[in-house]
């Protein structure tokens, strides 16, 4: 597959497709980082990564979130770049019987890399309800 979108990433595989587009095993070709790539057609009936773009650039910088390399239009496709990251639990499901088979010390990695993700979001989400909280006061409905 010679595909590049956004001037630099190459466009290798395809890793999984879903009701909303593609998902692609990509290569900048500047630096040899493997990224993520989603596709989504333009003529998709309910668009939504350019709005998963902007909820990517809200949280840049959290823990576990993936960072934003670049989001535009090629073709017929709205394109997102992202950090590659590992699989999901999901997907060693897939893997693996049809019961998923997970160490109980690989649960013990899982656990503070839950609670650091839990924390960064009602950090967010406190910074969120303060900002509306000042935006509103004095306001009579």
């Amino acid at each position: 597959m010679d595909h590049i979108v956004g001037g630099k990433f190459k466009l290798r595989k395809k890793i999984r497709s879903e009701s909303f587009g593609e998902i692609y095993l990509a290569v900048n070709v500047q630096n040899g980082e493997e990224v993520a790539v989603k596709l989504e057609s333009v003529t998709s009936r309910h668009p939504q990564l350019h709005y998963e773009s902007k909820l990517y650039m809200l949280l840049q910088g959290g823990t576990g979130i993936p960072h934003l390399k670049w989001f535009g239009v090629e073709g017929q496709y709205n394109v997102m770049v992202i950090d590659l990251l590992g699989p999901s639990n999901s997907s060693g499901q897939n893997h693996s019987s049809a019961t998923f088979d997970c160490p109980m010390k690989t649960y013990g990695f899982l656990t503070p890399e839950f609670w650091s993700h839990t924390k960064f979001s009602m950090t967010l989400f406190q910074q969120y309800t303060d900002l509306l909280a000042k935006a509103t006061k004095g306001l009579v409905l």
